[in-house]
């Protein structure tokens, strides 16, 4: 198995999405839709974009995104994605390596992550800075695989430690500051090898008092 810290690198991330044409399904994180459909679009920022389906289905929905991740193959493929679907103007990307403390832009309306699992240790570090980069009156929306899903036989087991609960994100958030909206764990059905399984996620939106 790689070294679980090389596995959070720009090289081991260049190399997964040089790898193939496209590693994701191009659709956006249905989770993250039902979440930010209903809020009036402002400023967004992105958080382990990919290749960028989220923030272009933000952009295509009046948000005014920036798409963050460590990759920039996966940034280069994000870019091409927002130009061919006419949202090009809304867009820009950022490389930065959060899990090595990079600092991210602030100030934001919505804040995004989705399924940006990162070591214990290293947790609150990383979500501290994605909250602080929400402005007053703007949202934050974590979406990550929970602890469940590990009796699914989907994930692998000797990175089961990095799936996290809401309690790991709202724990972290100041009550004096923050109103939780959603602290959920919907499941929803999938097949996989012929199999019909049921997954669980982690759903966090939380809103920063103005």
């Amino acid at each position: 198995m790689t070294d679980l810290r090389d596995m959070f690198t720009r090289e081991f991330w260049d190399e997964r999405y040089a790898s193939s044409h496209r590693i994701w399904s191009g659709e956006p994180n249905r989770r993250l839709v039902d979440q930010v459909e209903a809020l009036a679009p402002g400023t967004a920022l992105d958080v382990g974009c990919g290749e960028g389906a989220d923030a272009v289905w933000l952009a295509a929905h009046g948000w005014t995104v920036t798409g963050v991740d460590v990759s920039g193959v996966a940034l280069e493929r994000a870019e091409e994605h927002a130009r061919e679907a006419g949202v090009g103007e809304r867009t820009s990307w950022l490389r930065a390596d959060v899990f090595a403390g990079d600092a991210l832009p602030v100030g934001f309306d919505l804040v995004s992550a989705a399924y940006v699992h990162v070591p214990p240790e290293d947790f609150a570090a990383v979500y501290t800075a994605l909250i602080a980069s929400v402005a007053p009156g703007g949202s934050l929306v974590v979406l990550a695989h929970h602890p469940d899903d590990v009796h699914t036989g989907l994930r692998n087991t000797e990175l089961s430690h990095l799936l996290f609960g809401p309690d790991a994100v709202t724990s972290l958030l100041d009550p004096a500051q923050w109103d939780v909206v959603a602290a959920e764990t919907p499941t929803r059905p999938i097949t996989h090898d012929g199999r019909e399984l049921e997954v669980t996620d982690t759903v966090v939106r939380a809103v920063r008092r103005a």
